[in-house]
């Protein structure tokens, strides 16, 4: 930029850039993508899309079903299989958590409970009977800390078959809990820090010599490292060979990315190779999930002397279409081409609106006291474009043609844009977490609160409004989640008085030693689960929802039975926790039977209304069933 007068100088550097991974909705088996109801469009992964896709494609679902907003109706469409499918893995919680607990606390009891608690929760039967992405993600979370679990049972059977089994399938479902969402990134630490702790076990272990530790080392590495590596990536090789055509998003990818989508106008495509004065161009910007240079009628500042907003825009459309031309208007449209050099002085005129693109002394709402000479104001939820002479060069401040129209240049093909496969899955990551990054509440919208979780504060509308709709509402079985809450505190209590007695030196023998084991290395893991799964939201600045905390919740679920096992430091009170045990699950058994219709749907006076069957149960304001 050359002061306010609006040019460009053209520079010979060309990059590509792009957003989101969910642009291709022409193929069959991601027709359904916005399927992944009501909660977190930029949330879907890769490996969910093509589960839910293929469970469908098996079971007669022809792709046709549009899944705009949740609660609409199905009529015809075949659903099923995708929602069997979700559901079949919902199911398997409460086995995997009865088998961790089990391994962890040695103790059936505790077991029973922890696995009772999810069964019914009525939070966890909600998020499990729609197609979701939830009952996915938390199928390969146990998954990972079961095998993680049984793995460690195998200590005394080194590189026996059952210990590369549970090695290996620790690291399949790790790769799966990072290909459905990237909160796997949490169980993925999990392992990593108890795997760590276990080769420094075997480091200290003198009768094993550094030759054969150096084999339980490549062993962990290959299971847990490699093998996930190569699963993750060849989900998204799949992933790319199966969404290989053009859909309504192919403005958030780069130029390159765009041109192997077939039916996308860069695919297969030719255009010239120079840029002359008259073309007709698209201008895109080379960060990674940026947008096409682009203007519209709206008007920036508002009021006398307003001129037309500029923005960045994230799709393709003919507002961002642009005309370069002489700074001096002196263009010769009927003689021969002349190409723009480097280091050129232009002129971009607006296709459509026929007005220069040029700036003003107005301070941008976002890019405030940095820029001298602002083009446009944030409009429409678009992206802001600033001008300034102090800003260094960056990706934001760099561009790439990529239409270019010029009848009278020659064309060449553009095949030489496609990208490599590791150049379209390093772009795909950094899009995503962009993405993911940008979900931003909106003016009006519920923005969920972690500290909410716990508590159980606040669940979440899934479907119907009014007394004549099916109604259902996501909350956990609130007996259960202020039962978890209330044993993460005993725990946390029971280990802080464990440890102090363990470092003051008190003699402990037998059952004793036993039950302090269990106390600090069994729940000591789960405690750590739930720390890892829950406290990074507090660091999070995209929008939160309710569900977020489910992975958690089933960490503070299985704590609750190993807390509920410390009661058996004493043989003579096994018999009266055994009874405990039971008896609680008829008590679950009874609230689950009061709230079971936030779950399986309700109809009706809505629950602030004394004639609703639901009014006696609303025992908090905030919940909104």
């Amino acid at each position: 930029n050359q002061g306010v007068q609006g040019y460009l100088i053209i520079t010979d550097r060309c990059d590509e850039a792009g957003l989101e991974l969910k642009s291709n909705l022409n193929l069959l088996w991601c027709q359904f993508l916005c399927s992944l109801l009501c909660v977190t469009q930029k949330d879907v992964s890769t490996l969910t899309q093509m589960l839910i896709g293929l469970a469908g494609y098996l079971t007669g679902y022809d792709g046709s079903f549009p899944f705009i907003k949740p609660g609409d109706k199905y009529e015809h469409h075949n659903y099923l299989g995708m929602r069997a499918f979700c559901a079949a893995l919902g199911s398997c919680l409460p086995p995997f958590t009865f088998l961790i607990v089990l391994e962890l606390s040695r103790s059936t009891p505790a077991a029973i409970i922890a696995a009772s608690l999810l069964i019914f929760d009525t939070g966890c039967i909600t998020l499990s009977q729609y197609i979701l992405l939830d009952p996915i993600l938390m199928f390969f979370i146990m998954g990972s800390v079961l095998c993680m679990v049984r793995f460690n049972t195998q200590r005394l059977r080194p590189f026996s078959f059952s210990w590369w089994f549970w090695l290996l399938l620790a690291g399949v479902c790790l790769s799966g809990s990072l290909g459905v969402k990237f909160v796997g990134l949490f169980v993925i630490l999990l392992v990593g820090i108890n795997t760590a702790f276990d080769l420094w076990r075997l480091l200290g272990d003198l009768s094993l010599s550094l030759v054969d530790f150096g084999k339980h080392l490549l062993a962990r590495v290959f299971g847990l490292i490699m093998l996930p590596l190569f699963l993750y990536t060849t989900i998204f090789a799949v992933h790319f060979v199966v969404l290989n055509r053009s859909g309504p998003g192919d403005g958030f990818f780069s130029s390159s990315f765009q041109s192997r989508l077939i039916g996308n106008n860069l695919h297969n495509a030719s255009m010239p190779e120079y840029l002359a004065y008259g073309s007709l161009i698209t201008v895109k910007n080379l960060r990674i999930a940026g947008g096409y240079l682009h203007s519209h009628w709206h008007l920036y500042p508002e009021g006398v002397g307003a001129h037309q907003q500029v923005t960045a825009y994230l799709h393709k459309d003919y507002n961002n279409l642009w005309l370069v031309k002489r700074p001096d208007n002196s263009d010769d449209l009927t003689g021969p081409p002349e190409l723009v050099h480097h280091g050129d002085i232009i002129r971009l005129e607006h296709r459509v609106r026929i007005r220069n693109l040029h700036s003003h002394f107005h301070e941008a709402p976002l890019t405030k006291n940095t820029c001298r000479s602002p083009v446009m104001a944030l409009g429409w939820e678009q992206v802001e474009v600033t001008c300034s002479p102090y800003v260094k060069e960056s990706p934001n401040t760099q561009w790439n043609i990529e239409d270019l129209i010029n009848p009278k240049l020659p064309n060449i093909s553009l095949s030489v844009l496609k990208p490599t496969f590791l150049e379209i899955l390093w772009e795909s990551h950094i899009v995503m977490i962009r993405g993911n990054s940008d979900l931003k509440p909106k003016d009006n919208e519920m923005n969920s609160k972690p500290w909410h979780w716990p508590i159980n504060y606040q669940g979440l509308r899934f479907s119907g409004v009014n007394e004549t709709e099916y109604r259902v509402y996501l909350l956990g079985n609130p007996v259960i989640w202020w039962l978890n809450l209330l044993s993460l505190a005993l725990f946390v209590l029971m280990l802080t008085v464990a440890s102090l007695a363990k470092q003051r030196g008190v003699k402990m023998e037998g059952m004793r030693k036993v039950h302090c084991q269990i106390l600090m290395e069994g729940g000591g893991m789960l405690l750590l689960g739930w720390l890892l799964h829950y406290l990074p939201f507090y660091i999070m600045s995209r929008i939160l929802y309710y569900h977020h905390y489910f992975p958690a919740m089933l960490f503070s679920s299985m704590l609750t039975g190993t807390t509920a096992n410390q009661i058996t430091k004493a043989t003579a009170y096994f018999k009266i926790f055994l009874s405990y045990g039971f008896s609680m699950d008829w008590k679950l058994i009874n609230y689950f039977y009061l709230f079971h219709p936030l779950s399986y749907g309700m109809r009706g006076p809505l629950a602030h209304d004394p004639a609703s069957s639901m009014a006696g149960l609303r025992w908090m304001e905030s919940w909104e069933f």
